[in-house]
């Protein structure tokens, strides 16, 4: 039987202090991916980027939603989340928002 597949919800910081969300099923190679120039069209043009935080969801579904979320706030509520990420998991800073 295969092994289940993990999705991540990832937060990145850009060069020029601008956060970046995204989905992948490696977090750490999508952010090689990003930092090679290969990524997405928003975080060419500021890198290098750098990982913040990411989350673990069961489902894609799941991690997509919680990167709609994170989209949705403005920027002083995901300076906010992620500060609060600071002092807990991403995940658990995640709940409050995402309920």
């Amino acid at each position: 039987m295969a092994a289940a597949t993990t999705h991540y919800m990832y937060v990145l910081e850009c060069a020029d202090g601008s956060p970046d969300k995204g989905y992948a099923v490696d977090v750490h190679a999508r952010l090689a991916v990003h930092n090679a120039g290969k990524g997405a069209k928003y975080t060419r043009a500021r890198l290098p980027v750098s990982l913040l935080a990411y989350a673990e969801f069961a489902t894609k579904h799941d991690a997509m939603h919680a990167e709609y979320v994170f989209k949705q706030l403005s920027r002083n509520e995901k300076d906010a989340l992620l500060a609060a990420a600071s002092h807990t998991t991403f995940e658990e800073a995640l709940k409050n928002v995402l309920t």
